[in-house]
Parts: C-alpha cells; sequence; structure tokens
C-alpha cells in the first residue's frame, strides 16, 4: 500500500508552521467553506462541527489521505466571537476582552480519506487580557495584526503584550494544539517521534 500523505485543510500560515515544527511532511489545500458560528450549539460542539465540515470539504480531491483540519474561535459571556474583518471591529473585540478572561476554542478533526475514519476532538484555553486602554487598543489594530484572528489577537506576535494569563494548551491559542493532535494522529498510524526512533 502506498504511504499516505497528510493534508492540512487550512490557509492558516500559524497552523502551518505548528505542523512544520514538529516535523510532519505534510501539504496544504485551503477549505473553502464558509463558517456559520451556530451559538444555538455548544461551543465545543460547535468548534468539531466546524472543523469536520472544513475536512470533509477537501476529502474528495484526496485520495489515501490523512486531513487534518481546525477551527478557534473565543467564547465570552456566551457569546461566541470570530474574526474581524475591519479595524472598528477589532476595536471592539478587544474593548469586550480587556481586563477580562476568556476561553479559546479550537476543534480538530483527523480523517483518513482510505477508510473514511474519522475523530473530532476539541480543547479549550482560558486567557487573562490585561487592562488596555483605548490607545493601546488602537495602536494595536494599527499593526493590522488582529484582522484574521480569533478574538482579534495571536498570542504569538505582538497580542503576547495584552495577555496576563493563560491557563490550558499555548498552541491551542495559537490555532492547533499539537500535543492532542499528536495523540489522535497516532490512532491513525501516524507517529511524529518516527523519524527519532532508533
Amino acid at each position: 500500500m502506498a504511504p499516505r500523505k497528510i493534508v492540512l485543510a487550512s490557509s492558516s500560515p500559524r497552523r502551518k508552521s505548528l505542523l512544520e515544527h514538529i516535523g510532519l511532511d505534510f501539504q496544504t489545500d485551503k477549505c473553502d467553506c464558509a463558517e456559520h458560528l451556530d451559538e444555538k450549539l455548544a461551543p465545543r460542539m460547535l468548534a468539531r462541527r466546524l472543523s469536520r465540515e472544513k475536512a470533509l470539504s477537501v476529502a474528495y480531491k484526496h485520495k489515501n489521505s490523512i486531513i487534518i483540519s481546525a477551527d478557534t474561535f473565543i467564547e465570552f459571556k456566551g457569546k461566541i466571537l470570530g474574526k474581524p474583518h475591519t479595524a472598528p471591529a477589532a476595536e471592539k473585540m478587544l474593548g469586550l476582552l480587556s481586563g477580562n478572561t476568556h476561553k479559546v476554542i479550537t476543534g480538530f478533526t483527523v480523517l483518513d480519506t482510505a477508510n473514511n475514519k474519522m475523530v473530532s476532538k476539541s480543547v479549550a484555553t482560558l486567557v487573562s487580557f490585561r487592562k488596555l486602554d483605548p490607545k493601546q487598543i488602537k495602536a494595536y489594530v494599527k499593526s493590522k495584526e488582529p484582522l484574521d484572528k480569533a478574538g482579534a489577537y495571536g498570542i504569538q506576535g505582538l497580542g503576547a503584550l495584552l495577555v496576563s494569563k493563560i491557563e490550558g494548551d499555548y498552541y491551542n491559542v495559537i490555532g492547533l494544539p499539537i500535543g492532542k493532535l499528536a495523540e489522535v494522529l497516532q490512532e491513525f498510524g501516524v507517529d511524529v517521534w518516527k523519524r527519532y526512533h532508533a
């Protein structure tokens, strides 16, 4: 049997970088499905569902492959916050999160297109923000970093300056809980440690 290729169903440079960081050999395929943040679903269930939709949307193009997909958003006071698309939306989001604690939720899916085996998981991390003044928020938004990120910040960039505390998986906040993902990949016969075994 030919070795299965691994496909990341995402155009996120951060997710791509995390998979490269752990030494996976993979290719990317952008998912074109629209994200509907259905607030009637429990947040972790919604994250898993969105990640499944992404995996299934590219699966038909990749026979005998392992598809990895993920979706990340913020839950704050019962509301789901996705990615802001304008500077005013980013400022509003950051104003809400300022001085408060929110939950970063990532759902991810691993799908084997050879046998249709699919596993979806979700991980939640608590992140507390410092109290930000309006000038800091405007300066951060001016950097353009917030515009393609859930919750309007990137913890691995300038957004680190906004954070006072984190409880849980740091990589989950970036967009992919790679420790939990590695456990699931093992179930699919993908050993991220393989190249280091004697």
